[in-house]
């Protein structure tokens, strides 16, 4: 099946949800744009950079990544990275991507938030029109952070409102509660944006339970741990709360051991609408294609799994309705064409 499967992948219509565009940062970009724009680098090679890509824990990796964002400056560096983004989508057949994008990453260091949404969008546009690939973006607060902080991002924000769709919590999960950033997500809704926050990766199910009940979020990023939790588990399935799921970076991060230990198969099972996704596939070793065939070899998935999947993805996106039945249809028709030709 595995081999059947990989083939099945590669012409599966999907859509990436759990996406950090930082996180699309590769080693060779880093050094074509610290030499654009005249920044000195730690490291004196990509093959000296990518040694370093071996983490303890999340906070490891956060380190190397914050570090790693100091090369974008200019509209121009935010569009190239976007766009390096959506040619790998594309490659992998992703028909519509979510992506987060942290605006005080960038801003902290003087960086117009004008200039970070300009190149995004621009290369949304383009990307678009090459590759028929839709997208939309998503602020993330840093959780490190201030409320404070997190608040005047927000309104920095405002005049660009129609570039982004939604807003959500990503960083270290440690020592930041839900509780708070209540009044920042609140402001957001008001302000018309969809709710996302990252929980559940290193902090317990209670933290998927509060971003829920206090945040209020439509969607939570990663969310592994809820299997702890069975009372959590029968309601993510009641309510259809979808999980985007990481499997690569599970494993580069040490939340799991090994990737035999990924518990898809668990929330398959309890009908939990789970995605896959790749979050930071520079970092974590792999796109989303990379990220379904890991899983599909490890795991040993059926092509209804994998079907079931592609599905959920679109169902959780934020897109109209019309066009999530669309993309769909697309995905039950493949599988049922590959079958037949099987």
């Amino acid at each position: 099946m595995t081999t059947d499967g990989d083939k099945f992948i590669d012409g599966l219509p999907k859509c990436e949800l759990h996406l950090h565009i930082e996180g699309t940062l590769e080693p060779e970009m880093v050094f074509e744009l610290a030499k654009r724009n005249n920044k000195a680098l730690k490291y004196e090679s990509v093959e000296k950079l990518r040694e370093v890509y071996d983490f303890e824990n999340l906070q490891s990796f956060l380190d190397i990544y914050y570090d790693g964002a100091n090369v974008l400056i200019h509209e121009e560096d935010f569009y190239d990275l976007a766009f390096a983004y959506f040619k790998k989508a594309h490659e992998d057949n992703v028909l519509h991507a979510e992506i987060f994008f942290d605006p005080q990453t960038h801003t902290d260091r003087g960086v117009e938030f004008k200039d970070v949404i300009d190149g995004l969008t621009r290369a949304r546009i383009d990307a678009e029109k090459e590759f028929g690939i839709s997208a939309y973006y998503i602020m993330c607060f840093l959780k490190h952070l201030t409320e404070e902080e997190a608040i005047e991002t927000l309104k920095q924000s405002i005049p660009y409102k129609d570039q982004i769709i939604g807003v959500g919590l990503d960083s270290t999960e440690l020592g930041n509660p839900a509780s708070k950033f209540k009044k920042v997500m609140k402001m957001s809704k008001d302000a018309g944006y969809q709710l996302v926050s990252h929980a559940g990766e290193e902090g317990p199910p209670e933290f998927v339970s509060d971003a829920l009940d206090i945040l209020n979020v439509e969607r939570i990023d990663h969310g592994i741990r809820s299997l702890e939790d069975d009372k959590l588990i029968k309601r993510l399935a009641k309510e259809q709360i979808p999980l985007t799921l990481c499997p690569l970076s599970n494993c580069k991060l040490c939340v799991i051991d090994k990737m035999e230990d990924f518990p898809l198969q668990a929330f398959l099972d309890a009908n939990i609408c789970c995605t896959i996704n790749s979050d930071d596939p520079s970092y974590f070793g792999g796109y989303l294609n990379d990220n379904f065939k890991c899983v599909n070899k490890s795991l040993n998935l059926t092509l209804e799994d994998l079907q079931t999947l592609a599905k959920n993805s679109f169902k959780a996106s934020f897109a109209p309705e019309t066009k999530k039945e669309e993309w769909i249809s697309m995905v039950d028709t493949y599988y049922q064409n590959f079958k037949k030709a099987s």
